[in-house]
């Protein structure tokens, strides 16, 4: 008979009960386990941001910002859309952080409409405080165009600002406090970036032509001047002087072949009938001090005097005729590959021009240019 407080099946004294096996259990845990991570990443990557846009700062810059932006306020505009347009133009980094700093200021809402210079990467509310400031309202634009000359640009700024042309002299004067780089050797012919410039109350003869000059840096940055000038085999400054050759000389998609040409004339003297000198007129009309001609007389190229005149002189100018813009320098930096030696301009109008390897082919189109100011051209 069997004792009725033990079951039938239980195991018999001194030996161990088997362990249950939770197979069916495993897997379910495992499952848990995945999803509560994925869950955990979920919140952390997906939900995590949302809840930081929706309760954090929004993005601001530190400041203090770099370069110049203009930019214009509307009539009636709001500062909803004003954000909104700082932020594409990299002004700001986002427009709520915008909105929140002029929530912050009483006095944005008299943010007067017209034309402010700020800088990219600004922190919100330094924006804010110059749009408030109607004393930051710029008064005059100015344009300078390509190629102009130190004396021109001068002339031009006198004109179109309330100073005289002796105030911006006595500023171009004072290399040091433009900015010029140390190969410019003091001079700021070729340095002066052509563009239109906002002059606002607060601007003075040194600070306009001193923007210039950085507009330049920044172009030349842009460019790659330094690495590219030395991989030519040539210096920054001889670089800008051929640009500025170049950007008397051409335009379009000629520029790159003339900076060839004369690449190979400085090169290679003695090929194909040239002897290594430029003789480009442009140089000739600065040597003489006067604008740009095209009625030289052979006497004047002959005699003109001084370093610049490249009738007489072999190799390039001492440095730049003027100052080029940013497709000139980027021809003198990346020429188009080719073995011309002249190049002349068979149509004064259209600006047609062709490129010669040999001194029989430059006389050809020569000839055609002498047609062309016999018959159907006074400009020559």
């Amino acid at each position: 008979m069997s004792d009725p407080y033990v079951l039938d099946d239980a195991p018999p004294v001194g030996t161990r009960r088997r362990k249950r096996r939770f197979s069916g259990c495993l897997p379910m845990l495992l499952f848990v386990a995945v999803a509560v991570l994925l869950i955990g990443a979920a919140i952390k990557y997906v939900a995590g941001p949302w809840v930081e846009d929706l309760f954090g700062d929004p993005d601001d810059y530190p400041g203090p910002g770099k370069g110049r932006v203009t930019f214009v306020v509307d009539p009636g505009q709001s500062i909803s859309s004003m954000g909104e347009e700082l932020e594409k133009l990299d002004v700001v980094a986002s427009s709520d952080a915008f909105v929140d700093a002029a929530s912050d200021n009483s006095a944005a809402t008299g943010i007067q409409a017209g034309t402010y210079l700020l800088k990219k990467e600004m922190k919100a509310s330094d924006v804010v405080e110059v749009l408030v400031d109607p004393g930051n309202l710029a008064q005059d634009t100015v344009t300078i165009p390509e190629g102009l000359r130190a004396a021109d640009i001068v002339a031009t700024l006198a004109k179109n600002t309330d100073f005289t042309k002796k105030q911006f002299e006595r500023a171009l004067a004072d290399a040091d406090a433009l900015g010029l780089p140390d190969y410019a050797k003091g001079d700021p012919e070729g340095y002066l970036f052509p563009a239109t410039y906002v002059v606002t109350p607060q601007d003075t003869p040194e600070s306009i032509l001193r923007t210039m000059v950085t507009r330049w840096k920044q172009s030349a940055s842009d460019l790659g001047l330094e690495a590219a000038a030395d991989e030519l085999g040539y210096t920054p400054h001889e670089i800008m002087t051929v640009a500025s050759l170049v950007q008397a000389e051409g335009r379009g998609r000629d520029m790159a072949k003339i900076a060839q040409v004369i690449y190979n004339r400085v090169e290679n003297p003695g090929t194909a009938g040239q002897i290594g000198r430029l003789q480009i007129d442009a140089t000739v009309d600065y040597a003489l001090g006067r604008p740009l001609s095209v009625g030289l007389t052979q006497d004047e190229r002959e005699t003109a005097p001084g370093p610049y005149n490249t009738f007489r002189v072999a190799g390039l100018p001492p440095g730049p005729i003027g100052n080029p813009g940013d497709e000139a320098i980027k021809a003198a930096l990346h020429p188009t590959k080719g073995d011309w030696y002249y190049y002349v301009t068979v149509n004064l109008k259209t600006g047609e021009t062709k490129f010669a390897e040999t001194y029989a082919e430059f006389e050809q189109y020569r000839a055609e240019l002498q047609e062309y100011c016999a018959t159907k051209s006074e400009a020559c």
